[in-house]
């Protein structure tokens, strides 16, 4: 007997949702990552929807038919980056993120890079435990550069994390 695993491209219509899950959850990084760097809402949703146009594809957990974990995975050039991974704060601890991402993984044979706000350490450890690790603090600016669209402030509050290999 084979068990499906929960897990689903988001469908247009669940964008509230999508911006509920994400806001929820990055309230761990209120008074952690830097003042300026956090707004209200964390992400709003003129942002969810320029990610989606740079190409951010969401994928969620379903449970009991609701999506309790999101996570965005973007193709840019080489390589494939992991973008806005977020779970429920009440749903925390239950292998979602790490399904979440075992799927992502398996989608692609591109090498997967992740950046998160270096003062995130759980969330650091989360994508060290699933098999990334950091990258040198030159190479990180040099891949933030490369890959991602985000501010000089940004860039220099932030890690980058690759595939062990």
């Amino acid at each position: 007997m084979t068990t499906s695993v929960p897990i689903r491209p988001c469908r247009d219509d669940e964008r509230e949702t999508i911006l509920e899950i994400v806001n929820a959850a990055a309230e761990a990084y209120r008074g952690v990552i830097p003042d300026d760097c956090w707004h209200e809402p964390y992400m709003p949703a003129e942002e969810l929807d320029a990610e989606m146009g740079a190409g951010v594809d969401f994928w969620g957990y379903e449970s009991d038919g609701e999506l309790v974990g999101v996570m965005g995975v973007q193709p840019v050039k080489d390589v494939v980056l992991i973008r806005h991974a977020y779970v429920l704060p009440e749903r925390q601890g239950e292998g979602i993120g790490r399904a979440l991402l075992e799927h992502l993984r398996g989608l692609t044979d591109r090498p997967i890079l992740i950046g998160t706000w270096a003062a995130a350490e759980w969330a650091i450890r989360f994508y060290e435990r699933n098999g990334f690790e950091r990258v040198s603090e030159e190479r990180k600016n040099e891949l933030l550069s490369t890959y991602w669209t985000i501010p000089a402030r940004q860039i220099e509050t932030s890690v980058v994390l690759a595939q062990s290999r």
